[in-house]
């Protein structure tokens, strides 16, 4: 070493890349067979290690560094409202396009398409989250273009290619079409009811003369959206008044980017929203100038119809919060087992022990809810499951945004502090990981939205509790604990459904409970006991490391992270 060589760098822990994001997580396989997603697994192993590669974390952090760029008009003064991202943006909508991750529930392989998406998304997740938004839009919007079948059979073939199509034209002259969501306004925000945006129907003969038969119930619309979802999507679903005095409601429209005859529709994209994290995604404020659009579902029903959208995106928002957890999981566990300090390694440290087996048993926990839940969208149109499953996940769907995407934040928060400075610079993942969390809480109706949608769904009555009584009933007698904690839930739901001022305890409690039978049924008794000692027997607390004494740390770390020796 010369003078001014002034140190030479050890005790640094390898980078988190070169691993089967797949094949490392135990807790994943496992999930996938029991939810009837275990066909999908040779498929899952080559895509969970295409996704732990280098070359792929290289391409989140450069779609993510350089972010998109609003481009109005052309250089002869054209207006285009044309959005451009960086090469890896598209190299990584490739990917999802390509894997089925809009599409596979939709193209009817086999029982078991729900829970295998689910189980890719979590994969995905892990690596870069702005690319997903656009994804799951088109994904969740399948059902409610179905209610318009002249849109659908014209839509659906480009909406469910695994063929990943950028270019600007219209869907005919494409191998395949995205879609998003334009739900809210200035004045209203979550309360879509108040939106002014309005929409008026345009002449049959004018409309016919323009665009042939595909003029037929055309609409006009004028208005605004405050949070207009990937804007360069093909076409879009939006909310908007249809009379003048709006007594007829809010309905459902479907505005495609191009009309029929070629021309641009009336979209005037204002801005984009300088956003905390999900920076690789675009998301924007616009203006319909006499833009053109076909109305979806019933006159005065587009919150029915669009909800229906709604509940699917609710769905990612569990699997996408899932998925950072578990990303955030491994880079804090790999760092812990490659760094020492005081003379040994951060893992082996009983406090740091501590930590990271309470993070791994949330990750683990929420997993298993995520695939399980993803298990009733599979069901919902089995005559063979029944109005059950559909039940279950009407009450889990809110429960679980609201819980698991709370959990977030304070997640990844403990993840960054285990890697300390390492992790909280923007050389690594982890910062843009920690942005990334509360998205998913705002996104499709934030926390507060979640527990009174909760509070709904307990409203039911007997059927509801007959289907949470039935689903936690499977774990029953294996703790005491478990079995006093689901009996005072379901005993008090009749009342908390009642109780707006406790509707956050009440989501907790069904996603712990919920969570909890899973571990009791299917995982090792060590992650289980864990779980429940101290998430069932005691609140979880506003903080992670507060594991009771007897836990088996090592045990539920081995098995958080499988690494290769």
């Amino acid at each position: 070493m010369n003078r001014f060589d002034t140190h030479e760098v050890f005790n640094q822990a390898s980078v988190f890349a070169g691993v089967n994001l797949f094949a490392c997580d135990p807790a994943l396989r496992e999930g996938l067979a029991r939810e009837a997603g275990g066909w999908a697994a040779p498929g899952l192993a080559q895509l969970g290690a295409r996704l732990g590669s280098a070359a792929v974390a290289e391409l989140a952090r450069l779609a993510n560094e350089f972010s998109p760029r609003l481009v109005n008009f052309d250089r002869n003064g054209r207006r285009i409202d044309e959005i451009e991202f960086h090469p890896a943006w598209h190299e990584l909508m490739g990917m999802l396009i390509g894997s089925g991750a809009h599409s596979l529930p939709w193209e009817g392989v086999q029982p078991g398409a729900q829970v295998a998406r689910a189980a890719a998304y979590l994969l995905f997740g892990q690596v870069e989250n702005g690319t997903q938004c656009p994804v799951t839009m088109t994904y969740a919007a399948v059902p409610a273009l179905r209610q318009n079948p002249a849109i659908a059979a014209h839509w659906l073939p480009k909406i469910l290619s695994r063929e990943y199509d950028p270019r600007s034209l219209p869907v005919e002259q494409k191998r395949g079409a995205l879609v998003g969501m334009g739900m809210t306004e200035k004045q209203g925000g979550t309360d879509v009811r108040a939106n002014t945006t309005r929409a008026t129907p345009l002449d049959p003969h004018s409309a016919r003369a323009r665009f042939g038969g595909e003029g037929e119930g055309a609409w006009s619309i004028v208005g605004h959206k405050w949070f207009f979802s990937v804007p360069q999507s093909d076409a879009h679903l939006i909310l908007a008044q249809t009379d003048e005095g709006g007594s007829a409601g809010l309905s459902c429209f479907f505005v495609p980017r191009f009309l029929p005859d070629g021309s641009r529709n009336a979209i005037r994209v204002q801005r984009l929203k300088n956003k905390l994290g999900n920076r690789s995604s675009a998301s924007s404020e616009v203006e319909f100038c006499d833009a053109v659009g076909w109305m979806i579902g019933k006159e005065g029903r587009g919150i029915p119809t669009i909800l229906e959208m709604g509940s699917h995106t609710r769905l990612d928002c569990v699997l996408g919060s899932a998925g950072i957890m578990r990303a955030a999981l491994c880079h804090a566990l790999h760092h812990a087992r490659g760094r020492s300090a005081f003379g040994r390694p951060l893992a082996q440290q009983p406090l740091m022990q501590n930590v990271l087996a309470d993070l791994a048993l949330e990750s683990e926990a929420a997993t298993a809810f995520s695939l399980r839940l993803a298990r009733c969208f599979d069901q919902m149109g089995d005559p063979a499951a029944g109005p059950a499953q559909a039940l279950l996940a009407r009450i889990l769907t809110p429960a679980g945004k609201y819980w698991i995407c709370k959990r977030g934040p304070g997640f990844g928060a403990e993840a960054m502090e285990v890697m300390g400075g390492n992790g909280y610079v923007e050389d690594g993942p982890l910062a843009r990981l920690y942005r990334e969390f509360p998205v998913n809480s705002i996104w499709e109706g934030s926390g507060n939205v979640m527990c009174l949608d909760v509070l709904r769904a307990a409203a039911k009555g007997p059927a509801m509790r007959d289907v949470l009584e039935a689903e936690l009933a499977l774990a029953a007698g294996r703790d005491a604990r478990f079995d006093a904690h689901a009996a005072r839930l379901l005993d008090g739901l009749a009342a908390a459904a009642q109780d707006e001022f406790g509707a956050r305890r009440l989501a907790e409690g069904l996603v712990l409970a919920v969570q909890a039978g899973l571990l009791l049924r299917h995982a090792p008794d060590y992650v289980a006991d864990a779980f429940v000692a101290s998430r069932i027997a005691r609140e979880p607390g506003g903080a992670f490391g507060r594991l009771p004494d007897g836990v088996d740390s090592e045990a539920i770390l081995g098995r958080a992270l499988v690494e290769a020796p």
